[in-house]
């Protein structure tokens, strides 16, 4: 019997190596994404050139409203995005975004009848996210099976977060062995309409960092 997985794919780095990951693994692979209300696409194109790569079972891209409650530089068109780390949790967290997501890919598992689900947070080079953390992971492992049809009829679904633990040039590594094409990828949180990078926001600074300590060129398109 084929093993079916949901895994979570934004476009960028971190996800298409859980993506490579899944297949290699034995998966049948649904990809789901989201606009969300983001300020730009370009990671969703990425995203859609990745489904095609991959020869993914099926692609869907849910359209959500989180820009209609704001609170992020992502999605709040008067939250300008940082270009210098800030303390703390950063204005680039958009409220219970993985809790969300997690959420839908759950009501997906439990019509595929998939009992796995990929996401590819991080909790070492990441920016403070609350919702990247192991225990995040945790506590929703346990909502999974508590609050669906599959976990309290005995078909517990699985959480996996297999980059969690690790850092991003050791997940570039990973990805190279895969045959990963990171040149396709989009991160930037103010990327151009056409996915070219701004090279000074959080997340192109911890990409450039990932690439240094890999040792491999940044195939990253910037501005």
């Amino acid at each position: 019997m084929t093993k079916k997985a949901i895994i979570l794919l934004s476009g960028g780095l971190d996800s298409v190596t859980v993506l490579a990951m899944a297949k290699q693994q034995g998966y049948k692979v649904y990809a789901l994404s989201f606009d969300y209300g983001q300020k730009h696409n370009a990671e969703l194109v990425s995203a859609r050139k990745i489904a095609l790569d991959y020869q993914v079972a099926e692609h869907k891209i849910i359209n959500l409203g989180l820009g209609s409650i704001g609170g992020s530089a992502l999605t709040d068109e008067a939250l300008d995005v940082p270009v210098t780390p800030q303390e703390g949790i950063p204005i680039t967290y958009v409220p219970a975004r993985n809790t969300v997501f997690l959420s839908f890919a759950l009501g997906w598992a439990e019509v595929l009848d998939a009992h796995d689900i990929f996401i590819g947070v991080n909790a070492v080079d990441y920016s403070g996210y609350p919702d990247c953390r192991p225990q995040f992971i945790e506590a929703f492992q346990t909502l999974a099976n508590i609050a669906t049809k599959a976990g309290v009829e005995g078909h517990e679904i699985k959480i996996h977060a297999p980059l969690i633990n690790m850092s991003k040039g050791k997940i570039i590594q990973r990805g190279i062995k895969l045959q990963v094409n990171y040149a396709q990828t989009v991160s930037c949180y103010a990327a151009s309409p056409k996915g070219f990078a701004c090279g000074v926001c959080d997340a192109c600074r911890l990409r450039k960092i990932g690439f240094d300590e890999a040792g491999v060129p940044d195939p990253t398109h910037y501005l």
